[in-house]
């Protein structure tokens, strides 16, 4: 049956599986153990203090946390309440993340308190210390940070909060007072075709943008990957995926909803730690990234654990070995192993492979155009190329977005008014409608499953002032995939050894961006190699990079 016509919105999701689940378990989170039932009781004490705190059908609230119950909790909250969830990347700095609460001009905060060694709070504060560059706020909106005047509310998803902010338990207290059938008259108010959250990317200028997907898209996507991974009540998931990412959240929290699966969070992958899960949780379901996969595959302790519990694995995000794939069915038995393609604009979901498909089609392909959807390779004006020619990779169907939060220019530029969904990619289909991606349009290029885009890293490195030109491009690397290069001149007067070196500048790239956009290479050159009419050709730069 179709999600969003059976369960209407997220908030009638949490609700049914409530209902329907309510003493499997639902979540495990170390030593937090709770059962649907809990969950959804959790959810509404959530949704209630979004209530008492004034946030309103249609507000975003954002989420800058890590995997954990407490982010399934809030965020499935705020969705309930009405609001558009905003999730926020963990590898930001500060300034990343002010710069999506500014975008969204978020109404609410969860955030995490100290996660890997930093403070949030502490980045949050310094990134927004100053005035907004808007000007003055308007009458009224005065938060707790100069710098987000719309930001009304932060709540530390931890024991301890500044003064001006809360705590998660001074958070949840704060609802206790709302009535449940008002919490339930707001979510009952939330329509399919309401939009459900916004996800940021970003474009080859490097200036972040967000999908708009809503409560239906979500849901009928996700009912048809349930479906064609044969993700079924009481499997036991893992989830390493980042909630930020749709993988995590949509395809991993969601999923496990519609099925009534087990989700147990990962918030950081560790290797050790993961073999220790799948053994102890009896894990059955396992996506994720193919580093992740074949780090699990040559870890010297894995002859040491009980993997025999995993049924399920789907990966993605980059090119697999054949080997991997073997590996997976014949070491470990597993009997199901897919590849998916998607990407925030198209909900998560536009390709995937499908039970019994044989190996070579799933490392050599995405597999095919989920049910509904329409996906075409085309050349330059637009139209259809047939098999087996490489082309710009076009989707149309119900999960496509419908465009970027308010940004009318940059979605007029990958959404035509046919429906058809540019993705920048380039890609291949089989006489079976298997799609093969063969590069991409822009630049983009993918470390350890993450989209690294090399505008914006470019825009970060030009503000060293030892750097008067920067181009980024993606190179091989046998552990995450691709990982970033920088070719770079160094500015007037900083030349030689009384420049910037490679270390220092990647040093200093580590402290402005997240890890995954910091380039392991630096190569200082006099001049890039530009056209005539001025663009660098990174042809020539990837030609350069070894291969």
């Amino acid at each position: 049956m179709r999600g969003d016509l059976e369960f209407g919105s997220l908030p009638g999701l949490v609700r049914a599986a409530a209902e329907r689940h309510a003493d499997r378990e639902a979540v495990v989170d170390g030593r937090v153990r709770i059962t649907y039932r809990q969950l959804g009781e959790r959810v509404e004490r959530a949704a209630a203090a979004c209530l008492a705190t004034g946030v309103e059908a249609g507000d975003r609230v954002a989420v800058w946390a890590p995997n954990t119950a407490d982010w399934i909790v809030s965020a499935l909250g705020a969705v309930t309440a009405g609001a558009v969830l905003v999730p926020v990347n963990t590898r930001f700095k500060g300034a990343e993340a002010v710069r999506v609460l500014e975008r969204t001009r978020a109404r609410l905060l969860f955030v995490t308190g100290t996660f890997l060694g930093t403070s949030y709070v502490a980045a949050l504060r310094s990134a927004a210390a100053q005035p907004p560059a808007g000007g003055a706020a308007a009458a009224g909106e005065v938060g707790p940070l100069p710098g987000l005047p719309h930001l009304r509310d932060v709540v530390v998803l931890a024991d301890d909060a500044p003064a001006d902010f809360r705590t998660w338990k001074e958070f949840l207290g704060a609802g206790d007072a709302v009535p449940a059938r008002a919490v339930r008259a707001r979510a009952d108010a939330v329509g399919p075709g309401a939009a459900s959250d916004i996800l940021f990317t970003s474009g080859t200028t490097g200036e972040p943008k967000g999908a708009v997907i809503t409560h239906a898209q979500t849901l009928r996507a996700f009912g048809v990957w349930s479906e064609l991974a044969g993700l079924r009540e009481g499997d036991r998931y893992l989830i390493v995926n980042p909630f930020f990412h749709t993988f995590g959240y949509k395809a991993g929290i969601i999923a496990c909803l519609m099925r009534g699966a087990t989700m147990v969070p990962q918030s950081v992958f560790d290797p050790w730690a993961a073999l220790l899960t799948i053994a102890g949780e009896r894990i059955s379901v396992l996506p994720g990234p193919p580093t992740l996969l074949q780090s699990l595959l040559d870890h010297p302790a894995r002859a040491a654990h009980d993997l025999s519990s995993l049924r399920v694995v789907v990966t993605g995000a980059a090119v697999v070995d054949r080997r991997l794939i073997d590996r997976l069915r014949g070491e470990l038995g597993i009997p199901t192993v897919l590849t998916a393609y998607g990407m925030s604009e198209a909900t998560g979901v536009v390709t995937m492979c499908r039970r019994g498909d044989a190996a070579e089609t799933v490392a050599g392909t995405s597999g095919r155009a989920l049910p509904d959807t329409e996906v075409k390779v085309a050349g330059p004006g637009g139209a259809a190329l047939p098999p087996g020619e490489p082309g710009e990779i076009l989707v149309r169907g119900y999960q496509v977005m419908s465009g970027y939060f308010e940004d009318p220019r940059a979605t007029a530029q990958v959404l035509g008014a046919d429906g058809w969904l540019r993705t920048g990619d380039i890609g291949v289909l089989d006489a079976e409608g298997n799609l093969r991606i063969t590069d991409r349009v822009t630049d983009m290029f993918i470390v350890g499953g993450f989209n690294a885009y090399p505008a914006e890293i470019e825009q970060v490195l030009l503000r060293h002032p030892g750097i008067a030109e920067v181009a980024v491009v993606g190179v091989p690397d046998a552990r995450l995939g691709e990982v970033g290069k920088a070719f770079a001149v160094r500015s007037a007067g900083t030349a030689g050894e009384a420049g910037v070196t490679a270390e220092e500048l990647i040093a200093w790239a580590r402290r402005e961006m997240a890890n995954y956009k910091v380039p392991r290479e630096v190569e200082f050159v006099r001049e890039l190699p530009r056209n005539a009419s001025g663009k660098v050709r990174k042809t020539l730069l990837r030609g350069q990079a070894p291969r």
